[in-house]
């Protein structure tokens, strides 16, 4: 009986030792498979994953949590893919918009030095090109300044609603020309915000333009101001030709522009709704659109509402 049970005894001792083995065989081997297969990933660049087949939680643990690093990974890259194809885009972009008012400008300047004299016409024309190359590189300057977070700004408490009625006067004078229908919608009581005066006002000016560039053929620009719970909605709307769904979540992006719009006097630089949502977003806000064409194109810009009373910082 006790030379029995010290069988049994050596046995299991034996039994255990082997699975340790094979536990720990099996462990190097399915290691080396996943060191290998990282390994075949990193070479090659591709979008594979590690697979591993075990009962070991915490080699299936592993595993996942590899593969959680190499979707990161592969969203980071395709990130700074699609950002090097914007810059190059821009790069190329800047060039062409500059080098045309540039070439007008030189055009102007050598007739009258061929002329031996001056035009007030002539200059005129060469003071407005100039005008327009400035304000194409302060825009491209703006836009690089808010993406690269290098821009502040000095927050105030401030009545949207006062701001609104500062914005749609700045542009009456030509509504009125293009025979516009302005349609106005304002709450009687102060409605406040933590807001930049500056960019609040560079936001509206893009907007109410964009009407005036692009929705021109519906003669119609809405202006409404609404809160919703915490925030504040500032609508700007217009019932022209709208954009299509296609385009709906590129309008913002830098350079974008509707590629209908081969006519320069129409067409912009691709540049106002990406510098508009950026303002947005570093006021804490935000602008989104909703089009259907020939019925109802909204821009919605919000901000967060405060109290009459609140600092803009707190």
């Amino acid at each position: 009986m006790h030379i029995f049970l010290i069988f049994i005894i050596l046995f299991l001792a034996a039994l255990i030792l082997y699975q340790h083995f094979v536990f720990r065989t099996d462990m190097k081997k399915k290691l080396r498979e996943m060191g290998e297969k990282l390994k075949e990933i990193n070479d090659t660049g591709s979008s594979g994953k590690v697979f591993v087949f075990t009962d070991s939680p915490e080699l299936t643990e592993l595993a996942a949590q590899i593969n959680r690093l190499l979707e990161e990974h592969l969203k980071t890259r395709a990130d700074f893919h699609r950002s090097e194809v914007a810059s190059k885009k821009m790069l190329s972009n800047i060039s062409h918009d500059i080098k045309t008012p540039m070439t007008v400008i030189l055009g102007y300047l050598e007739i009258l030095r061929m002329n031996g004299g001056h035009s007030d016409e002539m200059l005129e024309k060469t003071e407005r090109k100039a005008k327009e190359v400035m304000e194409l590189i302060n825009r491209f300057f703006t836009l690089a300044k808010l993406e690269s977070g290098d821009m502040a700004f000095e927050l105030s408490r401030m009545d949207l609603c006062e701001v609104c009625r500062e914005g749609i006067l700045d542009f009456y004078e030509l509504l009125t020309k293009e025979a516009f229908t302005v349609d106005i919608e304002l709450p009687e009581e102060p409605v406040y915000v933590a807001g930049n005066r500056e960019a609040i006002g560079r936001i509206m000016s893009n907007l109410i333009s964009n009407v005036i560039r692009y929705g021109a053929e519906g003669k119609y620009l809405g202006l409404s101001l609404r809160t919703e719970e915490d925030r504040v909605l500032l609508a700007v709307t217009d019932k022209g030709k709208g954009i299509d769904k296609a385009f709906a979540d590129s309008v913002f992006e830098r350079l974008f522009t509707m590629e209908d719009s081969r006519n320069r006097s129409i067409q912009g630089n691709g540049l106002g709704l990406a510098i508009a949502r950026n303002l947005a977003l570093q006021l804490g806000g935000d602008i989104t659109l909703q089009s259907i064409p020939w019925e109802k194109t909204t821009f919605t810009f919000s901000l967060p509402q405060i109290r009459p009373d609140q600092h803009p910082l707190s």
